[in-house]
């Protein structure tokens, strides 16, 4: 009996430690830590589609345009700029236009231009070839028409069909 009571005890214990540890757990910020127990097959965000790559590697790269890290929602309004210091619409929601920063470098030394920003897209959306095994975000893009480098600072993406919603949503960010 006395043997029963004291396993009680530590059971009771036992959960009252879990409990207070989850409750005093639950605060704002932090490090979000994931476990990972997949290897990755490559580092390459544009050929693979599972989170078991994106997942790590998104954040080791940068983009135009990025989610403000500050809002609890990653939505088009919620959009800060990266590689592009900013952004515009064509008056028919057709050709979005983006001013690149000025002296961001590779990590060999070089100049990113927007001859950069059109070989990585034209390769993602299959306008041409890259090398990579099939992109499983091709369909994404279908009304990409094209990418069009205007100067080393300024790049504009054309499309086949407005896209005013979205026009909208980026415009009144700016």
């Amino acid at each position: 009996m006395k043997r029963t009571h004291s396993l009680l005890k530590s059971l009771v214990l036992i959960v009252i430690m879990c409990l207070a540890t989850a409750a005093t757990a639950q605060k704002s910020g932090g490090v979000l830590r994931r476990a990972n127990d997949e290897s990755p097959p490559t580092a390459s965000i544009h050929e693979e589609g599972s989170n078991v790559v994106t997942t790590p590697f998104i954040p080791v790269f940068n983009n135009l345009v990025d989610f403000d890290p500050t809002k609890n929602l990653s939505r088009p309004d919620s959009l800060v700029p990266d590689l592009a210091t900013s952004w515009s619409w064509s008056a028919d929601n057709k050709t979005l236009t983006f001013k690149l920063r000025r002296g961001v470098k590779w990590h060999d030394g070089k100049p990113f231009t927007s001859a950069d920003v059109k070989c990585t897209w034209d390769a993602v959306a299959g306008k041409r070839e890259a090398g990579w095994r099939k992109s499983p975000r091709k369909a994404w893009y279908s009304n990409l028409q094209e990418i069009v480098v205007e100067g080393d600072d300024q790049v504009s993406f054309r499309l086949g069909r407005p896209q005013p919603r979205v026009a909208r949503q980026m415009t009144r960010m700016i």
